[in-house]
């Protein structure tokens, strides 16, 4: 599967204001470059002002969820409300996921759904976006981050598609991943024709039956291109799906630039990240700069 070029976006009158009062959700269907509807909703949260930081106003997280979750996941809405403490937040459904259209790529063409998302946040008045993904969420924010890099994009006629901070939570850091139970059972699900019959009928995901051609850029080999935008790399040392050779891989590529949290006795992406950790996180995005 190729990366195409930055998604459009339905552009929207909903501005957000500077108050601390909890405000009603925006629903919308995003539209990506290569023509894929995204089911995205917009939480302005309740926003408290710290003079000591950038204005907490423009922060908004872009939250990328795992692969067989949705905007309306109960996992994917407590990250949600968690995140609202300290910005706005954007979240969508991936294609192939809930009510998205498209099927899921499982991670390749993601990235233009992420792209889409962002530009949203920035057309609803967002000046600094923070994007979190979780597992093959966390995989697509890297990936993004080192395809849509600030000024570049501009150049190329696709301003607003680039993030100013990143957090990748329990993400891979290679492609084809078998060395755990949980991942066998996956790559069955995505490869297997009775796989993705239960993907579909069981997770409410639907899978492509095409192989990846060419194989998109590895998260590994994305995170040499992200700098300079600040990288936040979060792994479990009980993650079943991938163990901590992942994310040393991850920081290693990163050097300097990016920084390692491994959580004692966290498991696996959204259902294993506890409050204080998200907390953790949100204080991490404040504390970026614009």
């Amino acid at each position: 599967m190729s990366i195409g070029p930055a998604g459009h976006v339905a552009r929207s009158t909903v501005r957000p204001h500077s108050e601390t009062t909890r405000r009603t959700p925006l629903r919308t269907y995003l539209h990506t470059e290569d023509g894929v509807t995204v089911d995205s909703v917009y939480d302005p949260g309740a926003v408290v002002y710290d003079s000591s930081r950038p204005s907490a106003g423009d922060l908004v997280f872009v939250v990328a969820h795992g692969f067989t979750g949705d905007v309306d996941r109960p996992h994917v809405r407590r990250v949600v409300e968690a995140f609202t403490r300290y910005g706005a937040v954007v979240t969508f459904s991936f294609r192939g996921h809930g009510a998205s259209g498209g099927r899921s790529t499982v991670g390749d063409r993601e990235v233009l759904d992420l792209a889409a998302a962002v530009r949203w946040a920035r057309d609803l008045g967002h000046t600094r976006v923070t994007t979190v993904g979780f597992s093959m969420g966390g995989s697509v924010v890297l990936r993004h981050a080192a395809l849509y890099r600030p000024g570049e994009q501009e150049r190329e006629g696709r301003a607003g598609a680039h993030t100013d901070a990143v957090v990748s939570v329990s993400a891979p850091a290679r492609w084809y991943y078998r060395g755990t139970a949980p991942m066998r059972k996956l790559h069955w699900l995505v490869t297997r024709p009775e796989g993705r019959l239960v993907g579909r009928y069981g997770f409410r995901t639907r899978i492509h039956h095409r192989e990846w051609n060419p194989v998109p850029l590895s998260p590994v080999e994305a995170v040499p291109r992200i700098a300079p935008t600040p990288l936040l790399i979060v792994h479990g040392d009980r993650d079943g799906y991938f163990p901590l050779d992942h994310p040393r891989m991850l920081a290693e590529a990163a050097g300097d630039h990016g920084e390692l949290w491994l959580e004692p006795g966290m498991g696996h992406a959204e259902h294993a990240a506890d409050d204080k950790l998200l907390a953790r996180i949100g204080d991490w995005a404040g504390a970026q700069g614009g």
